[in-house]
């Protein structure tokens, strides 16, 4: 049982932050209609909005990220069709195949290096065009990397595999979920990051605290077309201005504030660092996610010790073999230090 007495230091995902007093006010005050006859003006708003924050001429709101990923690459792609992305990626990890079963659409997976790139002779190799094989469509990657401890991918990365792509006549696919977070540790607008990609979407309901939504952006011809692969999706929503007002919010509030997570994330892999069991290189935080591997010697599985600190009010996820903790809006410098004091004090147990 988590001690009543302490407050519970949740860092299993940055999709538990609650919507902030604003967001709760914009949403009981929005102004809506229906958003499948193209009558919210809230939703057309964010949409707007959106698209001009990455560069984009149009954008389209959907329910979630991973809708978000299924409407972006089967507009982009016909049946047989194949996707080249990484096997860390989190539509191949985490999105229970759907894009196979939705859209009929082959996964070309290739390793993953650790800071979230795939090779590129690797990716050059893989595109294929030929009567015996699926044709590639679409490479697709994955900026704040999840399963890489929140890695940024460099700009000079992504303008390589622009070129690549553009050279063989493939689409970009940007599933930026965490955009955001990638901008403010480049520094630079997210249009910046957006601009190589044809189709970029990124989500509202981690990082910036919104309770739900993501957003694809594109062309104006390629929403038109997204919008109907929505609809068959089942993501068509009605009064959505309700929901599409806090990511508003979220927009124009919680993005410079992201900064803060990142900061917290550092400080909680420098503390673990100093732990004896635990496995971590502090200098590959970039962002808000920090993945740590416990030593053979620990006396420690990752299972034991995360069900072990939820005891004591403090909540891990698990990723694969390895412990995550990602840092958010409502976690503090103070939550970080109390964390590390506990983690320690358990892992001495092992």
């Amino acid at each position: 049982m988590v001690r009543q007495t302490e407050r519970v230091i949740d860092l299993r995902s940055d999709t538990v932050t609650q919507p902030t007093p604003a967001m709760r006010r914009a949403m009981a005050e929005a102004e809506v209609g229906d958003d499948v006859l193209g009558e919210d003006p809230t939703v057309q708003r964010l949409e707007t909005l959106a698209a001009e924050r990455v560069g984009k001429e149009a954008a389209l709101f959907v329910p979630s990220g991973i809708m978000a990923n299924l409407v972006s690459l089967i507009t982009l792609t016909g049946r047989h069709d194949e996707v080249i992305l990484g096997s860390e990626s989190h539509i191949y990890t985490s999105e229970v195949g759907g894009l196979g079963f939705f859209g009929g659409v082959f996964l070309h997976v290739l390793p993953n290096e650790p800071d979230g790139t795939i090779a590129l002779e690797r990716l050059g190799r893989a595109i294929r065009d030929s009567v015996y094989t699926p044709r590639t469509r679409v490479i697709s990657l994955e900026n704040t990397h999840n399963r890489c401890s929140g890695a940024v991918l460099p700009m000079s990365y992504i303008q390589q595999v622009a070129e690549l792509a553009k050279a063989h006549g493939v689409r970009l696919h940007l599933d930026g979920a965490r955009l955001f977070n990638a901008a403010v540790a480049l520094g630079v607008p997210a249009a910046q990051i957006a601009a190589p990609f044809d189709v970029v979407n990124f989500c509202f309901s981690k990082g910036l605290c919104a309770p739900v939504g993501s957003i694809v952006c594109g062309s104006a011809e390629f929403i038109r077309e997204a919008r109907r692969t929505r609809r068959m999706l089942g993501g068509g929503m009605r009064q959505a201005g309700v929901l599409a007002a806090a990511c508003i919010v979220a927009l124009e509030q919680m993005v410079d504030r992201l900064i803060e997570d990142h900061e917290n994330a550092r400080r909680l892999a420098e503390g673990l660092a100093n732990i004896p069991g635990i496995a971590i290189d502090p200098t590959r935080i970039q962002t808000n996610i920090v993945i740590f591997e416990l030593a053979p010697e620990a006396g420690w599985t990752p299972i034991a010790l995360q069900a072990q600190l939820k005891q004591q009010g403090v909540l891990l996820s698990l990723s694969g073999e390895r412990l995550r903790a990602v840092t958010h809006y409502g976690i503090t410098h103070r939550d970080i230090d109390t964390a590390l004091r506990i983690i320690e004090r358990v892992m001495k147990r092992g």
